[in-house]
C-alpha cells in the first residue's frame, strides 16, 4: 500500500499478544486470579488457546495426566459460566425495558451456554441481533484458534492428542494447528537466517511455527 500512494508516513500493523495464565477450576467463581484472568481476556479480539498435546516425565502436569481436550472443556466451562453470569444480568435488566432484539438474542446465548455451548455457535439472522451479539462482548463469543504443542518428533504432522483437538475445532468452527514450543526455542537461537532454514528443512518443515501462527 505504501508504494502505491506514498503516504507522508507508514503505521505498520501490529499484533498483540498477551500471555495469560491459565485458569482453574472455580476462576468464574473467583478462585486463583480468576477475575483478573478473565477481565484480560475480555479486552481480547480473539483467544489463542495453547494445549499440552506432548507426554514428559519430567514436565508436571496440574490435573496429573495429558488430556489436552479436558483441558480445553476446563477453560470452556469457565468462559461458559461467566458469560452465563453476564447474560443473566442483562436479562434481568433488559426485560423490564422490554428491549425485544437484545431480550432475544440473550435467550439464544443463554439456552446454547446452558447445554455447555460456546457463544460462538450461535448464529444471528438479522443485522440488529448481530449488533446486539456483539455488544455484549462474551469471551467465548470470540474466534478462537487452539494451538496444539506437540514434542519435536509430531511437528510437521502432529500426533494423535493434537489430532483429537483438531476434530472438536473443526466441530465448533474453530481453527486448529500444531506446533513445538521446544522445536521453536531452538530455531531462535540460531543467529543466521541460512542456519535457521537448515534445521527446518532437517524436521521437514517449510517455515517456523512462530511464522505460520
Amino acid at each position: 500500500l505504501a508504494e502505491i500512494v506514498h503516504p507522508g508516513r507508514i503505521v505498520p500493523a501490529t499484533c498483540e499478544i498477551v500471555d495469560i495464565a491459565g485458569l482453574v477450576k472455580g476462576a468464574s467463581k473467583g478462585e486463583g486470579l480468576g477475575n483478573k484472568f478473565l477481565g484480560n481476556i475480555r479486552e481480547t479480539d480473539a483467544i489463542i488457546h495453547v494445549l499440552r498435546c506432548f507426554d514428559d516425565d519430567n514436565i508436571t502436569h496440574v490435573d496429573g495426566t495429558i488430556d489436552p481436550v479436558r483441558d480445553k472443556e476446563i477453560i470452556d466451562t469457565e468462559l461458559q459460566l461467566k458469560d452465563l453470569e453476564t447474560i443473566e444480568a442483562r436479562l434481568a435488566k433488559q426485560q423490564k425495558v422490554a428491549a425485544k432484539t437484545e431480550v432475544a438474542v440473550l435467550e439464544a446465548y443463554k439456552a446454547a451456554l446452558e447445554q455447555g455451548k460456546n457463544a460462538r455457535t450461535v448464529q444471528f439472522d438479522t443485522k440488529e441481533e448481530q449488533d446486539a451479539a456483539r455488544n455484549l462482548f462474551l469471551l467465548t463469543a470470540k474466534p478462537v484458534l487452539y494451538v496444539c504443542n506437540v514434542d519435536e518428533a509430531a511437528a510437521k504432522t502432529g500426533n494423535d492428542y493434537s489430532a483429537r483437538i483438531e476434530r472438536i475445532a473443526a466441530e465448533e468452527g474453530a481453527e486448529a494447528m500444531v506446533i513445538a514450543a521446544k522445536t521453536e526455542e531452538d530455531i531462535a537461537s540460531f543467529e543466521s537466517y541460512d542456519d535457521k532454514q537448515m534445521f527446518l528443512e532437517e524436521l521437514g518443515l517449510a517455515e517456523s511455527g512462530v511464522n505460520r501462527l
